[in-house]
């Protein structure tokens, strides 16, 4: 029977160091990213251009997009780091379906439409994959996806034939040309999957069961929570976003380039939930914090070039920054 804690006499209300760790999980990624505008609109020449936020807003999307996937599978105490390799699986299938290399009748309709969903697919199962490895033969997250993250790209230039890709396909490039009023069609594919995720963690026996296996795998195993299940499920969301990524990016580049496609993203994308305020223990998940986290790296990194500050001196600040929002969290989760 669970212990009923009554509750405190009225009286005048006290943030004591736990209400700031609170108040700074929540709120300290949004503060961060206002500071950040508040000095460019001041300081840097053109920042409020339409250029520069369509720029901005297209470099950050298939980190968005990644990070919110990685957010559902780091609150269960995981961790995905095949995400850049599934990106380049995804990259790599998609020109030889819509290229009508797989499709073999003339149906270029038919042939854009499976170059979207398949490549996609295909990743989703891959990240079914690494679930099933972590399920069902109790190996370590950070070891299962490890083998995709070697074998993964790998995989992808086979599929590519070793060679870049390059193609031009309106249709196909609209995922990640294409405008919707005058918005990059990315990054509203970025906000749909934001407050799809941001809900479905906030209002969704599922969201409700994720934040139950990171906080405590045995208590969760024995109040009935499909344990299995959950992380199969949020390493095969990890890996449908990552594909979808994936089409993004060869979209904007005009090729897929096994070799480049999603280089990084995995780093990217812990970064991203670093900053957002979700502790890499698990058990909590700010899906919000997570899409300001990517805005603040972004915009850090975009600002110190803008003011000519080297990329190297950029990147470790970026470093620097990642530090100080573990250790805030390492310290408030003591």
């Amino acid at each position: 029977m669970a212990e009923t804690v009554a509750a405190p006499p009225a009286g005048p209300r006290r943030v004591g160091r736990a209400g700031v760790g609170e108040l700074v999980q929540t709120y300290g990624a949004l503060a961060g990213l206002v500071l950040l505008l508040v000095f460019n609109v001041a300081f840097t020449p053109d920042f409020l251009s339409l250029d520069v936020l369509r720029v901005n807003l297209t470099q950050v999307a298939t980190i968005v997009i990644v990070a919110t996937g990685m957010t559902f599978v780091i609150a269960t105490g995981g961790i995905d780091l095949s995400v850049g390799s599934l990106m380049a699986i995804a990259g790599a299938l998609a020109p030889l379906i819509f290229l009508r290399d797989v499709v073999p009748f003339n149906v270029p309709v038919l042939g854009t439409a499976l170059a979207f969903v398949l490549p996609v697919l295909l990743a989703a199962a891959f990240g079914m994959f690494n679930g099933a490895l972590i399920t069902r033969f109790g190996i370590q997250p950070i070891i299962a996806t490890l083998v995709l993250f070697i074998a993964g790209r790998g995989f992808a230039q086979v599929l590519a034939g070793g060679k870049l890709q390059a193609f031009r396909d309106d249709e196909f490039q609209f995922i990640g040309r294409g405008e919707v009023f005058g918005i990059p069609f990315q990054a509203v594919l970025m906000l749909i999957v934001v407050v799809v995720a941001a809900w479905a963690m906030r209002a969704t026996s599922f969201g409700r069961y994720v934040l139950a296996v990171g906080g405590n795998e045995a208590a969760a195993r024995l109040a009935g929570v499909p344990v299995n299940r959950v992380k199969l499920a949020v390493y095969t969301l990890s890996g449908a976003l990552a594909g979808l990524a994936g089409l993004i990016f060869i979209a904007i580049n005009s090729s897929s380039d096994t070799s480049r496609v999603g280089l990084d993203m995995e780093l990217a994308a812990i970064a991203a939930v670093a900053v957002g305020g979700t502790p890499l223990t698990g058990g909590r998940a700010n899906v919000v914090g997570t899409f300001l986290g990517a805005l603040i790296l972004q915009l850090l990194t975009y600002t110190l070039l803008r003011h000519n500050v080297a990329r190297e001196v950029a990147l470790v600040v970026q470093a620097a920054i990642i530090v100080a929002a573990v250790l805030f969290q390492r310290g408030r989760l003591s």
